[in-house]
């Protein structure tokens, strides 16, 4: 059985993998027009297609990016913690917002207008760059679980989506509704139960009452696909501090 300590609140901006990479100049440029904010569970964010009024880097929070379509259920693109970033691209490139971002993991992030990252990072190539990478990295992670749906079991990409869920959250319990875990995995509710059974017989988690406990982290790493590791091996790959 695998434990870990909680994390403490992580309130230094720095904390957040974007912010941490900024030179000093870059870094206070942008802390001057920001704030740290609360997020609270389920609240929605940058909706789909709609013009993106702030951008977020989290801190102890774990956004949900969902597409929706006309007559269909939300189906998960990403996760994004405090390895990245939230609006970015879509701000410096004057677009609407990719999908429905959705706090999955209740926390603070560093919140910045529109207009004022935009002004701030317009003259500021390193910035910029960084945003590509980002988008880059998420990019990534968006055709890894397009191909993790398509072609790997069930049971894998539920345990893929509890683990990279159990990074962000920085704690062995978090909250996770089996409904809303259908809609990240873009399967009837049923299909959920049979999966996240399998996985509870096998003693790797435990569910009670909305909220998942990942008791053997291993066991569940052992029960993913290879979709995870590279998942996070492209976001190591931005921050030489992981490496």
């Amino acid at each position: 059985m695998t434990k870990r300590t909680p994390r403490p609140e992580r309130s230094d901006p720095r904390k957040n993998h974007f912010l941490g990479r900024l030179q000093p100049d870059d870094y206070e440029a942008l802390m001057r027009v920001s704030k740290i904010v609360p997020l609270k569970f389920r609240k929605r964010l940058l909706q789909q297609d709609e013009p993106v009024n702030a951008v977020y880097f989290p801190l102890t929070c774990m956004f949900s990016l969902l597409v929706t379509t006309v007559g269909e259920p939300q189906m998960e693109l990403a996760t994004i913690g405090v390895e990245g970033i939230v609006g970015a691209s879509e701000v410096f490139q004057t677009k609407g917002a990719m999908g429905l971002n959705l706090i999955q993991i209740p926390g603070t992030a560093v919140r910045i207008e529109a207009n004022a990252f935009r002004k701030v990072i317009g003259d500021r190539p390193v910035v910029q760059r960084l945003i590509y990478e980002h988008l880059y990295a998420l990019l990534r992670q968006i055709l890894y679980a397009a191909a993790c749906n398509r072609i790997h079991t069930m049971e894998e990409r539920c345990a893929r989506w509890l683990l990279m869920t159990h990074d962000r959250a920085g704690e062995d319990t978090f909250p996770l509704t089996q409904e809303f875990l259908s809609h990240m995995l873009g399967v009837r509710r049923a299909t959920v139960n049979v999966a996240t059974g399998m996985l509870k017989k096998a003693g790797f988690i435990r569910y009670v009452r909305g909220k998942i406990t990942v008791i053997d982290r291993h066991g569940l790493e052992s029960a993913s696909c290879g979709c995870y590791r590279a998942i996070v091996k492209v976001y190591a790959s931005l921050n030489p501090a992981t490496r």
